[in-house]
């Protein structure tokens, strides 16, 4: 995504992780919505598998800048004003990431954006949402 401020990062875990699901998937997206149960953990499917909604908005992409993050409207709603960090915590989630069988599960860690970089977001144009990309 350029030169714009980034939002959304992986831990060297995550990164780990995103590695051998690649490689054993192929490519991959990321995916946080607000439903229940695990809905609020962001979701890893195989790229193309899951169908962006038109109001997804991509915050960006991670590991390699190869692997888009979507989160739905209303998430980004709260979450507009952070910078989140996908990490790995041991223990299965209860949804369909691809992640799953592994033993582990993805989590978001978060941190308030500074003045700065709301003060360059502001500055950049809107981001994409569904209804202007493939995803």
């Amino acid at each position: 995504m350029g030169g714009l401020t980034r939002r959304v990062d992986l831990t060297p875990a995550a990164e780990e992780l995103v590695a051998r699901l690649t490689e054993t998937h192929g490519p991959v997206m990321f995916h946080q919505s607000g439903g229940c149960c695990d809905g609020s953990s962001p979701m890893c499917y195989p790229r193309g598998e899951f169908k962006v909604g038109g109001a997804d908005v991509l915050l960006g992409h991670v590991f390699h800048d190869d692997v888009p993050f979507w989160m739905s409207a209303d998430q980004y709603t709260y979450w507009q004003h952070t910078h989140l960090t996908v990490d790995v915590v041991p223990g299965r989630g209860s949804g369909f990431s691809l992640e799953a069988p592994e033993g582990v599960r993805f989590l978001i860690r978060s941190r308030l954006l500074t003045d700065e970089e709301l003060a360059d977001i502001e500055a950049e144009p809107p981001l994409p949402t569904g209804a202007d990309t493939s995803g």
